[in-house]
């Protein structure tokens, strides 16, 4: 389905970007830019890590409030705010849930996938937040 036919969003265009940039999207430029519309994955500076996921926060339209999400991962059941868009359907948007990593010795990698995933529609966010790139098995 065409995007303008979707009525597109500030928030869906920021969300497919990051999307593509998940995706290994050639056509970015490097800068020195940050947040959530930085032109690439990771830092400016080389650490040899490869960087394949932005995590954002979402706030809840109506009361501003972070958006949290329950998971099971390795049969611990938890709750986070942290997620990766994996799916941009128009205005619907299908995140992956990410869970703080119990391997505390890389502070580069703070999050594991989960692989709970849900689906909201964006006009019930009222805005996301860009947290620093990080690589998510």
């Amino acid at each position: 389905m065409n995007n303008q036919e979707c009525n597109e969003t500030s928030i869906s265009r920021i969300l497919n970007f990051i999307l593509d940039l998940q995706r290994g999207a050639d056509n970015v430029d490097f800068d020195d830019t940050a947040g959530c519309d930085k032109p690439c994955l990771g830092p400016t500076i080389s650490n040899g890590l490869i960087f394949n996921t932005r995590p954002i926060t979402l706030y809840m339209c109506c009361s501003g409030e972070l958006w949290s999400m329950p998971y099971t991962f390795n049969g611990t059941t938890g709750e986070s705010t942290v997620f990766k868009i994996s799916k941009l359907d128009c205005n619907c948007a299908t995140f992956e849930i990410l869970a703080p990593n119990p391997d505390t010795t890389n502070p580069l990698l703070p999050y594991v996938s989960t692989n709970n995933f849900f689906t909201i529609d964006l006009d019930c966010v009222l805005a996301i937040r860009c947290l620093s790139d990080t690589y998510t098995s």
